[in-house]
């Protein structure tokens, strides 16, 4: 059986859609496991830019199939703007994309309730305002509209009013916001009905079915290792597991499928709102990191706090998720700097430790080594030995120093930017 998981391995951002749109030439099915429209995923094909937040990267090979998994949460509005978005560009989406029957899907006041909260905090999240998290809670409390419910129209109106009653009393007593109607709730749920009901199937039970039949899958996830709900910078965290248990409970395949785990990481790190970050510059050499990478979000348009590669981070990542290679992205947006600083430790209360905190981010100090850097423009290499020594030094001293395979370099956004390193 041939499953691979592509893993964001720092705090999002770190190009998996580039990577995803890569490795799908390899694999005969995508399928996103986790998140929502919190996640902006950019795939740049032939030097035209699609932004995807939920139908999976692999959608632009147009003999693959793609599938949205059990757990994510789903806005059907969001999803079947971007499902007819590619039919005009035409690709034939609807033909080559499935959607969990138990995916539950976002509604308006999901979203409503995640921008309240956030007003209401006094220590912000910086949420972006998508409703992933109410619509993750709803799940646990087991009040959540799944897609297999819309098909029972009478039993799917009894739940939303039920969902309704809570949910208008919250917004009305607690935040003083407006409520919402039964009807406009349904409205959203009948035309998602109509567009996307054929769409809907037991995904758990199809993926099964594929690897009996020898087909290949790569799943895709969103987010990064350090925003995982369980094991990142809680409470600046998403409101899923983006790291492999995540991979398995959101597609309902098990551990024993998984040959392969593919660890996506930035050649230096950004984050995007708020929480800790160790290696985080916020001076010069910052700037020139978030501007020769674009480094704004594709979700929010929000700028990235940016900074230098923290070996401790990657090292966590790879123990959690068991990576069994890296792919190194954006090694492109280091040229120029004369020096380029890695943190291979951190000191806390004077002590030197060797491992990534799960509490007290805000007390460590990053150990910098410094390595040379290059001036040549590497956005046009091809392959690996073309590269300068500088960038060669770089990538080898952060495979021996994180103690994973980096297998896979890019250099630019576009698909002919990649190569193996050989």
């Amino acid at each position: 059986m041939s499953c691979s998981v592509a893993i964001g391995t720092q705090w999002g951002d770190e190009g998996k859609a580039k990577m995803i749109d890569y490795f799908t030439k390899d694999a005969d099915i995508v399928v996103r496991y986790q998140g929502g429209a919190n996640a902006g995923h950019t795939v740049v094909v032939n030097g035209k830019k699609y932004v995807f937040h939920l139908v999976p990267s692999g959608i632009l090979h147009k003999d693959k199939h793609c599938v949205v998994g059990n757990g994510l949460v789903l806005d059907p509005v969001q999803l079947m703007e971007e499902v007819e978005s590619l039919e005009l560009e035409g690709l034939d989406a609807k033909k080559r994309l499935f959607i969990s029957d138990a995916v539950h899907l976002i509604l308006p006041y999901h979203k409503a309730l995640d921008a309240a909260m956030e007003e209401f905090r006094s220590q912000k999240i910086g949420t972006t305002n998508r409703g992933i998290g109410p619509c993750y809670a709803d799940k646990c409390l087991r009040t959540g509209i799944r897609a297999g419910d819309i098909f029972n129209e009478d039993t799917l109106k009894e739940r939303v009013a039920s969902a309704l009653k809570m949910k208008n009393l919250e917004l009305e007593k607690v935040y003083n916001k407006p409520p919402f109607t039964l009807e406009e709730i349904m409205d959203i749920l009948t035309v998602f009905r109509k567009k996307a009901g054929k769409m809907i199937i037991n995904t758990q039970n199809y993926l099964h079915q594929s690897l009996k039949e020898n087909k290949k899958i790569l799943l895709e996830g969103a987010q990064g290792y350090a925003l995982d709900i369980d094991h990142g910078t809680y409470p600046y965290v998403t409101s899923s597991n983006p790291t492999i248990g995540g991979a398995l409970l959101g597609t309902g395949l098990n551990s024993f499928h998984i040959n392969e785990v593919i660890g996506i990481a930035k050649a230096y790190v950004t984050r995007v709102g708020e929480g800790p970050f160790p290696t985080e510059d916020t001076g010069d050499d910052g700037d020139r990191l978030r501007v020769n990478g674009k480094e704004f979000g594709s979700t929010t348009g929000r700028p990235r706090r940016c900074g230098w590669f923290d070996v401790e981070l990657l090292k966590q990542s790879a123990r959690i998720n068991g990576l069994t290679s890296i792919s190194l992205t954006k090694l492109d947006v280091l040229t120029g700097f004369g020096k380029i600083k890695v943190a291979v430790g951190y000191e806390k209360k004077g002590k030197k430790i060797d491992y990534f905190p799960s509490a007290e981010l805000g007390t460590i100090k990053p150990v910098y080594e410094e390595l040379d850097g290059w001036e040549e423009d590497i956005d046009r290499v091809m392959n690996y030995e073309d590269l300068p020594s500088a960038a060669r030094d770089y990538i080898d001293f952060l495979e021996k120093a994180v103690g994973v395979k980096i297998t896979v370099v890019s250099v630019g956004p576009g698909r002919e930017s990649t190569f193996l390193r050989g």
